[in-house]
């Protein structure tokens, strides 16, 4: 079993830490870890628009199986109550696997995967 605790509660024990490669921060959310601030803010704002009653509901981390056994996982999908189906990946830096998968998921699926 594993124990997660903050950088900083780290560091602050004098254990060293290793940063994500793009300075991404872990945050955790109603107990879910989610791989940056951005997509745990991300995912605060659903909940909001989901209690409004505009957004009916989200799944987050949905995988697409892609030629070659790699498997896509974008962050949400959002399902709006008129009807809308959104596809949204969360990203602080489009790296180049990021874009070529994209390109490959759209091009097999027939969605839109739009960025946050």
């Amino acid at each position: 079993m594993a124990i997660h605790i903050t950088r900083e509660l780290a560091q602050s024990l004098g254990i060293e830490t290793k940063k994500s490669k793009y300075n991404a921060e872990k945050r955790t959310v109603d107990g879910i870890r989610f791989a940056s601030k951005k997509e745990a803010a991300y995912y605060q704002k659903l909940m909001m628009l989901k209690k409004n009653g505009d957004l009916r509901f989200f799944l987050r981390q949905v995988p697409f199986h892609l030629p070659g056994n790699i498997r896509y996982v974008i962050d949400f999908v959002e399902f709006w109550k008129d009807g809308r189906v959104r596809f949204v990946d969360v990203k602080g830096m489009k790296t180049k696997s990021f874009i070529r998968n994209k390109k490959q998921v759209e091009s097999l699926y027939p969605i839109k995967i739009e960025e946050a």
